[in-house]
């Protein structure tokens, strides 16, 4: 009798593996159905007729309810982690630069350099094909990381 209780519980927890946690590999699925199948053999060929119809009316019953929690959303928000990222690894140069301020090329722009805008210093890229060292710049956009600049006539 403890066999089969036992089976029955091993099939019901690889069954919410596979549902959960290794969906479409099926593997946790043979591994239900392998000791459902066993639990059914076993109360049939051990305890008689009656018992194993009941032990296929507990997995059928057992397996609706296992899937049911699974599968329920409230189920696993109670697992999930809650707290919400929202540091980032550094600033965009958009937070701190605007457009049409001016700067000085630290490196030459071919087209990308870097640039000093305000005592800061930038990734760059050039509008233009190539800006010389120390030449006075001009913010005209922004693109990920890098500030958009062009030379200033």
């Amino acid at each position: 009798m403890g066999l089969i209780a036992f089976l029955v519980l091993l099939g019901a927890f690889f069954l919410v593996a596979e549902l959960v946690f290794l969906p479409g590999v099926t593997f946790g699925l043979i591994l239900s159905l392998l000791s459902y199948g066993a639990a059914i053999y076993f109360a049939f060929a051990r305890l008689g007729f009656v018992a194993g119809v009941i032990t296929i009316v507990i997995v059928a019953a057992l397996s609706l309810l296992v899937t049911v929690l699974s599968l329920r959303a409230k189920t696993w928000q109670r697992l999930a982690l809650k707290d919400k990222v929202t540091s980032k690894s550094m600033d965009t140069p958009a937070e701190s630069v605007s457009v049409g301020a001016r700067g000085r090329c630290v490196s030459r722009l071919s087209p990308m350099g870097k640039v000093d805008i305000d005592g800061k210093v930038y990734e760059a890229k050039s509008v233009d094909a190539y800006i010389d060292q120390r030449s006075e710049v001009e913010v005209v956009g922004f693109e990920n990381f890098t500030v958009i600049v062009k030379r200033v006539d």
